[in-house]
């Protein structure tokens, strides 16, 4: 469950959303829509622990974790820039959240649980790749992958149909659809496309 009570997020000194309620239960996907430059990222940074609330609390499952580091919030998060890294190839991106909090796998483990993912996503040709090269829609399956990884309790997707072409978008909806299916996560989805 994702609930935002009464928050004031800050987003210049000249711009901020005050006031913002709003609650989404538990397994469900919901969607939030906008014009361009109206705050949704700022929202889902706000959720994630990476933009200041000046008031009001954010919940996650229940529990008050508006002070807490976005680390500690067991939140996947899909930024709209994908946020890849070019050193990295594609299997390193899907250790890559799991080994950054120190979830201790045996090899055998950690490469079946890699494995798994990839073949939800549709990737495991592309494993040993970088992800200069990748498609648009290979790097967004590498992203949403990442975020994954660890089994989140929340999904935050900024924007992540925007820069397809219209048959890989269709994909990615179907993909998403299996993801909210599978993993029980509670998903926002922010978009300026209806």
């Amino acid at each position: 469950m994702i609930e935002c009570r009464h928050a004031t997020v800050e987003i210049s000194p000249a711009l901020k959303l005050a006031d913002l309620s709003f609650q989404i239960s538990t397994g469900q996907y919901a969607v939030l829509t906008g014009r361009t430059g109206t705050g949704k990222t700022s929202i889902l940074e706000a959720i994630c622990g990476l933009r200041a609330v000046r008031s009001g609390f954010i919940r996650l499952n229940g529990v008050d974790v508006t002070g807490w580091a976005p680390g500690d919030r067991n939140i996947g998060y899909v930024p709209q820039d994908l946020g890849l890294f070019p050193t990295m190839t594609v299997e390193d991106h899907l250790q890559f959240a799991l080994t950054l909090r120190g979830r201790r796998r045996t090899i055998g483990d950690l490469a079946m649980h890699t494995r798994e993912l990839a073949r939800v996503l549709g990737i495991e040709s592309l494993m040993s790749r970088r992800v200069r090269g990748l498609s648009g829609g290979e790097a967004q399956r590498v992203a949403l992958g990442r975020a994954l990884s660890f089994r989140p309790s929340v999904l935050l997707l900024d924007e992540p149909l925007s820069a397809l072409d219209e048959t890989t978008r269709r994909e990615m909806r179907q993909l998403l659809q299996t993801v909210k299916e599978t993993s029980g996560a509670t998903i926002l989805h922010v978009t300026h496309n209806p």
